[in-house]
């Protein structure tokens, strides 16, 4: 299933979730013991780190009366939700339970595949209910890291082609569409019949074909991808611990969670200012202080979920790495980064005043 638009993320994120309404609905006649009488509305199971595609579908949801959402708080000593809290979420009423496989502002990496296996498990013992969908929004770790929908379990998977090298568009997986087994799509749009009438709308062949050149190089170089970017990644981090000293704080770095190879979120300690004043005052250094999507001038919500003080999370910034970054490219960008922090110090007469309590 592929969508057509500038958000592809947005649209398809909103398709599977419109879809878990609707299939709970569709389902209330085969309740027959009463179980679900109390819970009139389909419940939501996500968690407090995702992306606004899914955050704030699901929040207009409550807000509405269309659904009730549980959002599981990830943990502070791992940056993950922890299996067995989603599990402790469940209720009779549950009919989807979406969670994003890697962060898109710490790169740590979701136990998406364990939790999914507890959830099937669930699934067989819920005979007078139906069963309960599973999603994972992949964007970010797609081209980072090897994603096996079948492996993970997922009933359900996005995919933005931006986010690996390929063109504005996206997809969205469904395990066993069409075959009249229980994994349903609803359409979410009308008035043409393209895509076996699930997404009206001419198809865009050109981006099409360039999704799947981009996917076919994913699949075929992930190794070779993961471990450049990893290197450099780490690279990265050397230089800028190098440089600075306790001065930074690596945000992704929590316990021993495993972060996608691409991503450094770090906050500069020793300046008294936001990471946006930071990345200003660079001269090649292009970078944001979290998700595109959200304002530039306020701590990240995903920081401050992970317990993350508030002027710490002030001062991030996400740097990505790429296939094609080299260790040249990281010394330019610390560099940058070094005059920047210097110029914003020379300014406000020194270091941070806050930069003592770290």
């Amino acid at each position: 299933m592929l969508q057509k638009c500038s958000e592809p993320k947005l649209q398809g994120n909103n398709m599977i979730l419109q879809t878990g309404v609707k299939y709970f609905h569709s389902n209330r006649h085969c309740i027959n013991n009463g179980s679900m009488e109390k819970d009139h509305l389909p419940h939501f199971i996500t968690s407090n780190l995702e992306h606004d595609a899914v955050k704030l579908v699901l929040e207009h949801f409550a807000e509405e009366g269309i659904a009730s959402v549980t959002f599981v708080p990830a943990s502070s000593k791992t940056g993950h939700v922890m299996v067995d809290d989603v599990i402790a979420a469940i209720r009779p009423s549950t009919c989807m339970i979406s969670l994003m496989l890697a962060n898109n502002e710490t790169g740590i990496i979701q136990p998406v595949k364990e939790i999914f296996e507890r959830v099937k498990q669930i699934n067989t013992s819920r005979k007078s209910v139906p069963k309960i969908l599973l999603h994972t929004d992949a964007a970010q770790a797609i081209g980072k890291i090897p994603v096996n929908v079948q492996d993970l379990g997922a009933d359900y998977l996005t995919v933005v082609g931006h986010k690996f090298y390929g063109p504005r568009i996206g997809a969205i997986y469904v395990k066993d569409l069409g075959s009249g087994k229980e994994v349903p799509l609803y359409p979410m749009f009308y008035g043409g019949g393209q895509e076996r009438n699930y997404r009206p709308g001419t198809e865009n062949t050109a981006m099409i074909a360039g999704l799947g050149q981009a996917s076919k190089l994913v699949t075929e170089n992930i190794d070779k991808y993961n471990k450049h970017m990893q290197k450099i990644r780490d690279y990265l981090e050397e230089r800028l611990k190098g440089e600075f000293g306790d001065g930074v704080c690596f945000n992704g770095r929590i316990g021993t969670s495993c972060r996608i190879p691409n991503t450094c979120n770090v906050s500069f300690l020793s300046v008294d200012c936001t990471g946006s004043e930071v990345l200003s005052n660079c001269k090649l250094v292009q970078a944001s202080i979290g998700a595109a999507c959200h304002s530039q001038n306020r701590p990240s919500p995903i920081l401050l979920a992970l317990d993350i003080e508030e002027t710490v999370a002030r001062r991030a910034i996400r740097l990505s790495v790429g296939r094609e970054t080299t260790q040249e490219d990281i010394d330019k960008a610390v560099n940058d980064l070094k005059q920047a922090v210097k110029k914003i110090q020379n300014r406000n007469g020194g270091l941070s005043p806050q930069f003592v309590e770290y």
